[in-house]
């Protein structure tokens, strides 16, 4: 395997994808109680089933023999990271004990969101100067919007796993006892699981959108 392949890390984001699954799963335990949660326990099942579709493109993508798509692969993936430090710097910050009534998190919160999608525009100027073409910068803003929301959701599971330990009891009814939908353990699950399942929907979307634009940027300071 040649550097610009390697560098697409198409390997590590398969096991980020994974160690994400898994400690969603840890987290849902037992799974069968899933239904109880909103929406018929959609709110539980679709960040797995986002989770899953991650896996299956990044294989499929990553695993392309053309090496100009892997140079823009890697130019995504690289920067990629580096938004997803920055949306996982995001989420620290927000779960921060009081950090909702702090004058300034509203902007530094909004800041480390634009600076992120910032690096996904990048990618996609860059990955259009590296093809000669809009549609490869779109490429390099989507598997960068990707990786970082990987890194995003990695920081909302392990932020949620270790707010709220998986109880030892195997019992459904002593692990949910209680936790009606007004309840604040509860309400915490929900907007965790929904965050999860919107980084990884609207990361890729909004990389599109910002790597249509940049890209269109980059192909023509090329011609």
């Amino acid at each position: 395997m040649g550097t610009s392949s390697s560098l697409t890390l198409r390997i590590p984001l398969i096991l980020l994808a994974i160690a994400d699954l898994a400690l969603l799963g840890m987290r849902l335990w037992p799974w069968p109680e899933v239904v109880n949660l909103p929406l018929n326990g959609a709110t539980g099942i679709d960040p797995a089933v986002c989770l899953l579709a991650y896996i299956a493109l990044i294989f499929w993508i990553g695993n392309t023999r053309s090496q100009s798509t892997k140079k823009v692969l890697s130019t995504g993936a690289l920067l990629g990271v580096l938004g997803g430090l920055l949306l996982a710097g995001r989420v620290a910050y927000n779960a921060q004990p009081g950090i909702a009534n702090a004058p300034q998190s509203g902007n530094v919160s909004m800041g480390l969101l634009l600076a992120a999608a910032l690096v996904w525009g990048i990618a996609g100027f860059r990955g259009a100067r590296t093809a000669g073409d809009a549609s490869s910068g779109m490429l390099s803003a989507v598997w960068s919007a990707m990786t970082s929301g990987l890194f995003a959701c990695a920081a909302v599971l392990v932020e949620m796993y270790m707010a709220a330990p998986v109880p030892e009891t195997t019992d459904p009814w002593k692990l949910y006892e209680g936790l009606a939908i007004g309840n604040t353990a509860t309400q915490a699950l929900v907007q965790s699981l929904n965050m999860v399942t919107g980084f990884l929907l609207l990361c890729p979307l909004a990389g599109a959108a910002l790597g249509l634009v940049f890209g269109l940027a980059g192909q023509s300071g090329k011609d």
